[in-house]
């Protein structure tokens, strides 16, 4: 299979080509996959460079509940449209909540006590959404301090155990104190009707429509990807992926599509005109195959990039260290955003052409007037980018 049809095909089934302009939020998602959500910009800039939809867009479906933001596949954190809330509470569980509850009993946290305390939560949420500190005061002695050793383990009290495995269970769900995605100050509210409370998968029925939306979102993809994405172990993945009946891409090659998927990438024509995109250094193109090295071109796997403390070499590693740019599906660039100029700072691999300037000017108003800034996840600061800005300043 030829690489650069193959990276347009997977471009236009993430919809970078143009082709959902105009669709909303859940639309996308549903069509193009979950979006990866760490207290970063990245659920906004896919949507913005899927269907250029504004912060008060994307927010406003947030508000009414069209998208939510829940603990879903390998129990990480994605953004999703209202019609997998279901499924997506589903495959989470058992990853995030099971090694929590290790963790508490380890400093003596009892099962008994976390579900007096789901209960104390779910009576105080019964007079609307409260913050963490209002859910203490709430539930009075039934959240304990764990001490110095619940420190030390990134476990304060027994509060985040319980509010965990409640948004699990579709019990409560987490709204974001200001209606943004990219901030990480909450308030808990609960969740009436439980989006589990009509759904009739089980567990195993639940993995193989994870892996139907998965291979449609990204396919042709290996079942390695696939068992990365879903957190499964080899034997449950080739499970869930056994009755959709996937064809192989091509005798001897592990990808995987279906067959009608296999019949249009066939009679798929790439485009030959150049089309760039900005997007997040984990975005679904990225992400959802976790496998950076087909997107590369040979003449670029050399090149040295700013990684967190050290220049990397671009074919030595799995996650971008920058948010990318993508001409087709081929990784053409990266780039950051300059808080402090109010600029994007990038470099190209390439040329830098006149398409390409005018994409980065367009993404760069759309942060600049309705973001305000664009972290990778929660923890980046414009102070821990600068090395890579400066970096990208001087290869510019």
């Amino acid at each position: 299979m030829d690489t650069a049809k193959l990276r347009d095909w997977w471009w236009r089934k993430q919809g970078l080509d143009g082709s959902l302009e105009g669709k909303s939020a859940a639309e996308v998602l549903g069509a193009t996959g979950w979006a990866r959500s760490v207290g970063g910009a990245g659920p906004y800039l896919t949507l913005f460079s899927r269907a250029g939809l504004s912060r008060e867009a994307v927010d406003a479906s947030v508000a009414a509940q069209k998208i939510h933001e829940l603990p879903s596949a390998r129990g990480c954190t994605y953004l999703l449209p209202e019609s997998d809330f279901a499924l997506g509470l589903k495959v989470g569980q058992g990853f995030s909540d099971e090694s929590t509850m290790k963790v508490a009993a380890k400093l003596g946290v009892t099962a008994k006590e976390i579900d007096k305390l789901n209960r104390k939560i779910v009576d105080a949420l019964a007079k609307g959404p409260l913050d963490p500190e209002q859910l203490r005061d709430s539930a009075g002695g039934a959240v304990r301090n764990l001490g110095e050793e619940g420190k030390k383990k990134g476990m304060i009290t027994t509060l985040p155990v319980a509010l965990g495995i409640l948004q699990q269970l579709g019990e409560i769900r987490r709204i974001s104190a200001n209606g943004r995605l990219d901030q990480q100050r909450y308030r808990y509210a609960l969740w009436r009707p439980n989006p589990l409370s009509s759904f009739k998968l089980s567990k195993e029925e639940a993995y193989v429509e994870l892996a139907r939306r998965y291979f449609r979102w990204i396919g042709p993809a290996t079942p390695g990807e696939f068992q990365w994405f879903s957190g499964l172990g080899v034997k449950a993945a080739k499970e869930a992926i056994a009755p959709l009946g996937l064809a192989s891409l091509s005798d001897g090659d592990p990808r995987l599509l279906f067959a009608d998927d296999k019949d249009a990438l066939a009679a798929f024509r790439p485009s030959k005109e150049k089309q760039f995109r900005l997007v997040s250094s984990i975005d679904g193109l990225i992400l959802l195959r976790r496998e950076l090295s087909s997107l590369v071109d040979e003449a670029d796997r050399g090149r040295k990039v700013m990684g967190d403390k050290a220049l990397v070499s671009l074919g030595g590693i799995t996650d971008l260290p920058s948010h990318a740019i993508f001409d087709r599906g081929r990784l053409a660039g990266l780039w950051e955003y300059d808080v402090e100029a109010g600029t994007i700072a990038w470099a190209t691999f390439g040329a830098k052409e006149k398409a390409l300037s005018g994409e980065v000017k367009r993404t760069e108003q759309y942060v600049r007037e309705q973001l305000g800034d664009a972290r990778s996840f929660s923890l980046d600061s414009p102070k821990s980018r600068a090395p890579r800005i400066e970096a990208l300043r001087k290869a510019g």
